[in-house]
C-alpha cells in the first residue's frame, strides 16, 4: 500500500534510516513497499537487501521534484526501469533543464501523478495518486472517470508524530531560514508516518478499485538486483583471453626490465600471480590501470603506485608501482587471493596540478557513459549540527561559535540549548549533503546510469549517488586516482633544479636516493622538514629515537607512527628492541624466523598473515580473511567470533599453549585493524627518500618547490626559514623579479605575489604578464602606466618593498604614488608614442626605522623576512641553553627562549596536553611537552616567542623538554604607530602558529600495554 516512502537519503527532508523504514513497514503489516526518495536512488541497494532480510518485497523508484515542487513519482518495474529512471534524472541534473510537468515515455516504469498535477489523459503506465486526506475529493464528478487509474499514495516521511518537528528542523536548515519562518508548503504533512495496513483499507473501503489498483501496481514492480557479479568494465581488449595474453606479454617485458634474464624467483612469482589474476578474471583491471599509467608516463608525469597493490610483482613489472615485493618479502595474498570476492584496488598518486589531466583522459578513453566518481555522504557532525541548529533557533553568532567550539559540558543549559542538544543527538550520522569521493573512479561495463543517476558537483566531474561501500556491495570497484602535494614538490623541484643549475635528475630512479649515505645521515638526525610523510614533529622524533639510517627501518617507521600501532604499545616496544636487540626474547621461534626484521613485533598488516600462517597454521588466504575481519573494511562480530574459534583450534592442533595463543591473538586483535600494509609503508618510504634526496643535495630549489606547492605539515614561514638555513637569500616580492609563485635565481629566493595578503590575484597576473611582454619596469610611473591599480594595491607593493629597484625609500614612493594617481586619468594609461615624464618633486628626507620593514612584512606576509622574530623582542635575553646542547642536560632544568612553530593537542586521562615544536635563536628545532597542570597556569597565547622553563628528558637519543612554566615575550612597540599607543602591539597578534587537534581516545600507559619481552610457556 505504500508507494511513496522517503528515507533520510531525501536530504534534509526524510527522517527515517533505511533500517528504521523497513522495520516500521514490517510492524505496519506491509508485504511490499516502495522507496521513492526525492531525486535520488542513494538508498535503493541497501533498501532492497534489508527488505529481503525482513521478508518484504522491495520496489524502488524516485520522487521527481524541482524547487521543492512534486511533479510525479516513478516506480521501476524491474532493473531496466531503474536504468530508465536514472537516465532521466541524469539528463536534468547534467543539463540543468527544467523538469517537465508530464513525464516523458520511459520503458518498464510506472508514473504516479499527484491529484493536483494530474494530466487530462493518462497513458497505460500512468496513474493518479490519492492521499488519505484527499479521499473526500473523489465525490466530485471530474474524478469519477479516473478511478480505474487511481492508486493509494500514503507518503512516508516521519517515524512518528513527534518526529514532525525534526522534519521541520531539517527543512529550515535546507531553506536557511528560522524555524519560526518556515512555511507549510516547505514541509510534509504531520501524518506522513506508517499506519496499519487495515487502517489504510478502512480509509479507502468505499473505493475497493483503488485498493486493487494499488496492489496490482505493487505486484507488477520488482527489484531483483544481482549483487554477486562484477559490474566493472570486463575486458581491456575484446575478450578475457585477449586480456590474459596481453598481461602475460607485458609482464614478460617488465620482468626483463626489472630483473634481467636470470632471476628465477621473480619468474616463478610472476607466473603464480598471473594464474591467480586470470582465475579471478582480474586481468582487465590490471590492464586498465597499466593503460592509465602509460598515458601518464607519455605525458611526462610522475606517479606513485602505493597501497596493497605494491604486493604484486605484476604491478611492479607493469610500472604501476616502484616497489619490488621480493626485496621486502611482500605477500601477494595481502593484495589478491582466491578467497577474495571483490577486485582489489590500486591507489595511485599524482601531483595535484596533473590529476585533472589524468581524470580527463579516463573519462575520454573509457566513455562518459561508463565513468563517474563515487559519491560520498557528508553527515551532520558535532560542529555542523550545533551551528546549523543554532541558526535555525535564531542564536546570535557569538553563541553559535561557543556551541561549535566548546565541549558540550561547557554549553549553556537554557531551554533552547537543551533543544539543540536533543535534536543534535537525533541528527548525528544523518546524511546532510552529497559530495564527490576524494579519489574513487568507477568504470562500468554497462552504462553507469544503469545503477545510479549522475550529479555534477562544482568540481566538474559527474558522480554517482551512492558511496564506495554501496559501490563495492553491488560489484562496482573503484580506481583510486589521488593527488598529493608531495609529488608536486618533487616534480617542481626537479624542474627548478634544471632551470637554476642546468642539472637533470632522474628522480624516478629510486636507487639514487635510498643508497645515499648523506641522505641516511639526514634521516637519522631527523633533518626532514619539507619531506613527504617524514617531516612532522612526531615522525622526526621517531626517526631520531630509531637513529633511522636505512630503507627498511624507514619502512617500519612509516607504519609504527600510525595511531593504532602507537596505541597498541607496539611502537614503544619496537623502539626499545631496535635500540636494545639483546634485551628481549622472541615469544616463539616462529616470531624469530618470520618477524626477525621487526624484532618479533607485528609491525605490518602482512605480519598478521605471516603469524596466522606460520604460528596458527592457517592458509595465506585465510590469514588475509583474519586481517580483513579485524579491519574497518570487513569487521563484524560474527566474522570475528568465527575467526577467533578457527585460530585457537588451529593453535591447539599445533601444540601451542593456550596462554601463548591468547597473547598472540591479543596482539593481532589490538593491531590488525589500524596499521599500514607493508607495501603502503614501502611506497611512502620511497617517496620520502626521493624528497629527502632533493633536500640534501638541492635544498634551496627543493624548499622553493615545497613553498610553491603550499603543502606540508607546516606554514609557509617554516619552509622559508628552512630555505634560509640552507643558504638561501630571502627576497621580498619584487615587480621585476617575482612571479605568482616563489622563484629562485642562484641563491636568491624571491617570494611570490601569491603570498602577499591584500593583493588581488588578477593584478598580480597583470604585473607578471606586462613584464614578460614589454620588459622590466623602470620606475613607479612606468608600472602605473602599464598596470592600472588603485592606491591600496600600490601601497601594498611599496610597503613590501616590491619597488626597491627604484632606489627610493618607501616614504618617497608613497608620496609619489599619490601625486601620480591624482594626475593619471583612465585615458592617460593607454600606450603612447612619446610619453611626457611625470614632474619630479623634491621631497624632504623622511627617516624610517629599520624595524618598520619587519612590521610591514608581518602585516603583509604573516612573518618577518628582513630580520628574525627574536630581533623584535624587547628583551635581549636568549636563554641559557641552545638546542645543540640539550642532550647534555638530561634530567636537568633549563631556561630557553624560543619561537613557536607548532603545537599538537593530545588527549590524556588527566585532561588536555600539548606537544610543542620551537626554534631557538640559532634556528634549530626542538620539542616540548605541556601537561594539563602546567597548561592551566601557563597556557599558550598564540604565535610568537616564549620564555620556557622545563626539565630535559633524553629518550633514545632524542631530547624533549617537559615544560613547568612559560611566558609569551613582548615585541617592541610597532614604530609605525609611534603616535597611536593603542595600535602599537596589534601587529604582533598576526604572528601565526600551527595547531593540530586530536579527537582520539587517550593512549594507554606503559603498564596497560604490557607486551612480553620473554618467552611464554
Amino acid at each position: 500500500m505504500y508507494l511513496n516512502c522517503r528515507s533520510y537519503h531525501s536530504l534534509r527532508y526524510g527522517t527515517l534510516s533505511i533500517k528504521d523504514l523497513v522495520k516500521q513497514a514490517v510492524a505496519s503489516g506491509s508485504k511490499s513497499i516502495a522507496l521513492t526518495d526525492i531525486n535520488t536512488v542513494s538508498g535503493i541497494y541497501e533498501f532492497a537487501q534489508t527488505c529481503r532480510q525482513n521478508g518484504i518485497k522491495p520496489v524502488v523508484g524516485m520522487e521527481m521534484r524541482e524547487n521543492g515542487k512534486l511533479h510525479f513519482i516513478l516506480l521501476a518495474k524491474n532493473t531496466r526501469g531503474v536504468g530508465a529512471i536514472c537516465q532521466l534524472r541524469t539528463i536534468y541534473n547534467m543539463e540543468e533543464t527544467p523538469l517537465p510537468a508530464r513525464c516523458p515515455a520511459l520503458p518498464d516504469t510506472a508514473v504516479i501523478y499527484p491529484m493536483s498535477e494530474a494530466p487530462s489523459a493518462l497513458n497505460e503506465n500512468e496513474y493518479i495518486g490519492v492521499q488519505p486526506h484527499e479521499i473526500n475529493l473523489l465525490i466530485r464528478t471530474k474524478w469519477q472517470r479516473y478511478l480505474a487509474k487511481m492508486v493509494i499514495c500514503a507518503p512516508i516521511t516521519l517515524s512518528d508524530k513527534p518526529s514532525y518537528k525534526l522534519h521541520c528542523i531539517l527543512r529550515a536548515i535546507d531553506r536557511n531560514v528560522l524555524l519560526s519562518r518556515l512555511s507549510r508548503e516547505d514541509c510534509c504533512r504531520p501524518d506522513e508516518h506508517f499506519r496499519l495496513i487495515q487502517d489504510l483499507h478502512a480509509i479507502f473501503q468505499d473505493y475497493p478499485q483503488i485498493v486493487a489498483n494499488t496492489q496490482q501496481l505493487l505486484a507488477s514492480c520488482s527489484f531483483d538486483f544481482d549483487y554477486t557479479t562484477p559490474k566493472n568494465k570486463k575486458h581491456f581488449t575484446d575478450s578475457r583471453e585477449g586480456d590474459r595474453l596481453l598481461l602475460a606479454e607485458l609482464t614478460k617485458k617488465g620482468l626483463l626490465r626489472r630483473y634481467g634474464t636470470k632471476h628465477e624467483l621473480a619468474k616463478q612469482r610472476a607466473e603464480r600471480e598471473l594464474q591467480v589474476i586470470d582465475e579471478l578474471n582480474f586481468s582487465g583491471y590490471f590492464l586498465i590501470t597499466w593503460d592509465i599509467v602509460q598515458y601518464s608516463n607519455n605525458q611526462g608525469f610522475m606517479h606513485i603506485g602505493r597501497g596493497s597493490g605494491a604486493n604484486s610483482i605484476i604491478a611492479y613489472c607493469l610500472g604501476i608501482t616502484d616497489i619490488c615485493p621480493l626485496e621486502l618479502d611482500l605477500y601477494f595474498e595481502r593484495f589478491l587471493n582466491l578467497n577474495r570476492k571483490v577486485p582489489p584496488d590500486f591507489d595511485i598518486d599524482w601531483g595535484w596540478q596533473e590529476r585533472d589531466v589524468i581524470l580527463r583522459y579516463i573519462f575520454d578513453r573509457y566513455g562518459k557513459d561508463h565513468v563517474a566518481f563515487c559519491g560520498t555522504n557528508i553527515e551532520f557532525k558535532y560542529r555542523s549540527i550545533f551551528r546549523e541548529l543554532g541558526k535555525v533557533f535564531g542564536l546570535p553568532k557569538e553563541e553559535l561559535d561557543a556551541l561549535a567550539t566548546q565541549p558540550t559540558d561547557r554549553h549553556d543549559t537554557n531551554s533552547v540549548v537543551r533543544q539543540i542538544h536533543h535534536y543534535g543527538n537525533l541528527l548525528e550520522k544523518y546524511p546532510n549533503q552529497r559530495s564527490m569521493h576524494a579519489c574513487g573512479i568507477l568504470i562500468s561495463e554497462e552504462p553507469i546510469t544503469q545503477y545510479s543517476a549522475l550529479e555534477l558537483p562544482p568540481k566538474g566531474f559527474p558522480i554517482v549517488q551512492f558511496d564506495m561501500h554501496v559501490a563495492e556491495s553491488i560489484g562496482l570497484e573503484k580506481f583510486d586516482i589521488l593527488s598529493q602535494r608531495g609529488i608536486g614538490s618533487i616534480n617542481d623541484a626537479v624542474k627548478i633544479i634544471a632551470q637554476n643549475r642546468g642539472i637533470t635528475i632522474d628522480i624516478r630512479n629510486t636507487r639514487i636516493s635510498k643508497e645515499e649515505t648523506q641522505c641516511n645521515d639526514y634521516l637519522a638526525r631527523g633533518q626532514t622538514i619539507g619531506c613527504f610523510y617524514i617531516e612532522s614533529p612526531a615522525m622526526r622524533g621517531l626517526l631520531r629515537r630509531l637513529k633511522c639510517a636505512d630503507y627498511r627501518t624507514l619502512v617500519a617507521a612509516s607504519s609504527i607512527i600510525r595511531p593504532g600501532v602507537a596505541q597498541s604499545g607496539m611502537m614503544k616496544e619496537y623502539i626499545f628492541r631496535h635500540n636494545y636487540p639483546d634485551q628481549f626474547e622472541y615469544m616463539h621461534e616462529v616470531f624469530r624466523e618470520h618477524l626477525g626484521d621487526t624484532y618479533g613485533i607485528m609491525v605490518y598488516q602482512e605480519d598478521v598473515i605471516k603469524i596466522a600462517m606460520h604460528f596458527g597454521g592457517l592458509s595465506a588466504a585465510d590469514g588475509d580473511v583474519l586481517r580483513r575481519a579485524m579491519s574497518g573494511k570487513g569487521r563484524s562480530l560474527e566474522a570475528l567470533q568465527q575467526v577467533r574459534h578457527n585460530f585457537f583450534a588451529s593453535c591447539a592442533a599445533k601444540g601451542h599453549s593456550s596462554k601463548l595463543s591468547e597473547e598472540v591473538y591479543r596482539q593481532i586483535e589490538s593491531f590488525a585493524g589500524y596499521s599500514f600494509c607493508k607495501a603502503h609503508s614501502a611506497s611512502y618510504a620511497v617517496e620520502s627518500y626521493q624528497s629527502l634526496y632533493l633536500k640534501v643535495y638541492y635544498p634551496i630549489e627543493f624548499m622553493v618547490a615545497v613553498i610553491n606547492n603550499q603543502g606540508g605539515f607546516y606554514r609557509t614561514e617554516v619552509y622559508v626559514h628552512e630555505a634560509r638555513m640552507s643558504g638561501a637569500i630571502i627576497q621580498n616580492p619584487c615587480v621585476n623579479h617575482s612571479d605568482i609563485s616563489t622563484t629562485v635565481y642562484g641563491s636568491n629566493v624571491y617570494l611570490g605575489f601569491m603570498h602577499l595578503q591584500g593583493l588581488e590575484s588578477k593584478l598580480a597576473d597583470q604585473i607578471v604578464a606586462q613584464r614578460l611582454q614589454q620588459g622590466a619596469y623602470i620606475s613607479l610611473e612606468d608600472l602605473l602606466l602599464r598596470v592600472p591599480m588603485g592606491i591600496e594595491s600600490i601601497q601594498t607593493l611599496i610597503f613590501i618593498g616590491a619597488l626597491r629597484f627604484t632606489g627610493k625609500s618607501k616614504s618617497e614612493l608613497l608620496v609619489q604614488a599619490r601625486l601620480l594617481l591624482l594626475a593619471f586619468k583612465p585615458q592617460a594609461r593607454q600606450p603612447v608614442l612619446l610619453h611626457e615624464p611625470a614632474r619630479e618633486y623634491k621631497l624632504p628626507k623622511l627617516e624610517r626605522s629599520f624595524f618598520e620593514d619587519a612590521f610591514d612584512e608581518i602585516e603583509l606576509l604573516g612573518f618577518p623576512t628582513s630580520c628574525s622574530p627574536f630581533d623584535l623582542l624587547q628583551t635581549r635575553y636568549r636563554g641559557t641553553v641552545m638546542v645543540n646542547e640539550l642532550t647534555q642536560h638530561h634530567k636537568k632544568q633549563v631556561k630557553m627562549l624560543a619561537y613557536l612553530i607548532s603545537r599538537k593537542h593530545v588527549p590524556t586521562k588527566r585532561g588536555t596536553m600539548y606537544f610543542g615544536t620551537w626554534v631557538d635563536v640559532q634556528g634549530s628545532y626542538f620539542d616540548t611537552a605541556h601537561f594539563p597542570d602546567s597548561l592551566t597556569e601557563y597556557p599558550f597565547k598564540g604565535g610568537g616567542c616564549y620564555l620556557l622553563l622545563g626539565t630535559v628528558e633524553v629518550d633514545y637519543h632524542f631530547p624533549t623538554i617537559t615544560i613547568h612554566k612559560m611566558a609569551k615575550m613582548a615585541f617592541i612597540p610597532d614604530p609605525r604607530y609611534a603616535y597611536d599607543h593603542k595600535r602599537q602591539f596589534d601587529t604582533q597578534r598576526r604572528i601565526q602558529e600551527d595547531v593540530s587537534m586530536t579527537n582520539r581516545k587517550p593512549y594507554p600507559q606503559a603498564h596497560e600495554i604490557n607486551l612480553p619481552r620473554h618467552k611464554i610457556k
